[in-house]
């Protein structure tokens, strides 16, 4: 062992009082991320008193999971409102990891309890939940809502807003029907149309009619059908299309005989893009 410099703390010593190995210890020194306060001439590391602390706060976000550079930023000056968003951020993923361990774990228990046996159940693909599944389009087509009415959203938030609405339709797919097909292209015809992109606007609104139109339809939703296409044709400069189709909506959204629906038909109606 060297020499020990004078009132210093070898590195074993400020592991066992820190709870941090040694290996870890140096591990950070080469890192950067906590240096010891002087090295000998024969290469061994002395740390000061007043380290400890700081090496005991890296052992208990180490013990927490949050990553090396979130720590970093906490050690270097990162005021409390940032060590709040730090610490936040690495919740959510430790949530997002709970959650997946929680699906993974559903599973894995439904296998253990499959009557015909682990290797069947493996061999077999899975049966969807249809109610886990309904509550999952649900839950995406509302999100997709959510920020289709944020006033200000970020190029982030633009491309989520995609994302969601493509999700809740392709789950509709799944476990839905016709009305709620229907009603999934005409969100990915909104969202296109809120962002000003015509093409996809009209190929989601055309197919949403193309739903509307089949047999037993309720006629709300093919008056929403028209209503989005007038949309998605205003948004993709064709003005005069637009306008047929807004009558269409029109008169269709008079017939409808369910007060609430007219009413969510007609402030769609009010709110297209043109006079």
């Amino acid at each position: 062992m060297g020499a020990r410099e004078t009132g210093m703390l070898s590195v074993g010593e400020v592991a066992r009082r820190a709870g941090l190995s040694t290996k870890a210890l140096r591990h950070y020194d080469r890192l950067g991320l906590f240096a010891p306060r002087a090295v000998s001439a024969d290469g061994y590391r002395w740390y000061a008193e007043d380290q400890v602390a700081t090496a005991a706060t890296i052992a208990r976000l180490r013990a927490l999971d949050v990553p090396l550079d979130a720590i970093r930023a906490l050690l270097t000056g990162a005021g409390d409102d940032e060590a709040r968003r730090l610490l936040s951020r690495h919740r959510a993923a430790l949530q997002a990891r709970d959650d997946r361990i929680r699906r993974a774990l559903h599973s894995l228990d439904h296998l253990l309890d499959d009557s015909q046996g682990v290797l069947m159940a493996l061999t077999q693909p899975p049966t969807p939940n249809v109610t886990d599944e309904r509550e999952l389009a649900r839950t995406l087509f509302n999100q997709t809502w959510t920020l289709i009415e944020k006033e200000s959203r970020t190029p982030g938030e633009d491309e989520r807003m995609i994302h969601m609405a493509h999700a809740s339709r392709f789950h509709w797919e799944n476990v839905g029907d016709d009305q709620n097909r229907a009603i999934g292209e005409w969100q990915c015809s909104r969202v296109y149309a809120t962002l000003g992109r015509g093409e996809p606007a009209l190929y989601h609104a055309r197919r949403c009619l193309a739903y509307a139109d089949r047999p037993g339809a309720e006629t709300w939703l093919i008056a929403s059908a028209h209503e989005g296409l007038a949309r998605a044709q205003a948004v993709a400069g064709d003005l005069e299309a637009a306008r047929d189709s807004r009558s269409q909506a029109l008169a269709l959204a008079e017939t409808v005989a369910d007060p609430e629906d007219r009413k969510v038909v007609l402030a769609d109606i009010d709110t297209l893009p043109f006079p």
